[in-house]
């Protein structure tokens, strides 16, 4: 689990607690955990308790918003760490437009996963 410095924190609008993230998807806290030791989700520790949280954005509809696992896994190939790919999400792209995160939400996860895998070259 990584700690993330202020700038990085400031650019994702909205966090959600592991045990939030469970009753989104249904499932047990154990399952959220499984999923960020997977790479499926990028869990951070914030605030004064030092608690787990994920960004909001990476979950909508009961489920892992479409595409996010596989940015992670390209963006994680290209050397990434949580930190850099949480800047990277949600980061403003006027070629977009907005930030990949919220793409990936209005369903671009093509668009996204092009920009990705134009960062290893």
């Amino acid at each position: 689990m990584t700690e993330i410095d202020a700038k990085t924190d400031a650019l994702v609008p909205a966090w959600l607690t592991l045990p939030d993230i469970a009753e989104a998807l249904d499932v047990e806290v154990t399952r959220v955990r499984q999923l960020v030791k997977e790479g499926q989700l990028i869990a951070v520790r914030r605030g004064e308790n030092r608690v787990l949280q994920v960004p909001a954005d990476f979950i909508g509809e009961g489920r892992i918003v479409r595409g996010l696992t596989g940015t992670l896994t390209l963006l994680r190939d290209d050397g990434f760490s949580d930190e850099e790919m949480l800047e990277w999400l949600f980061t403003p792209d006027d070629s977009l437009p907005g930030t990949p995160a919220q793409a990936l939400r209005e369903n671009r996860g093509t668009e996204v996963k092009r920009r990705a895998q134009a960062l290893a070259v």
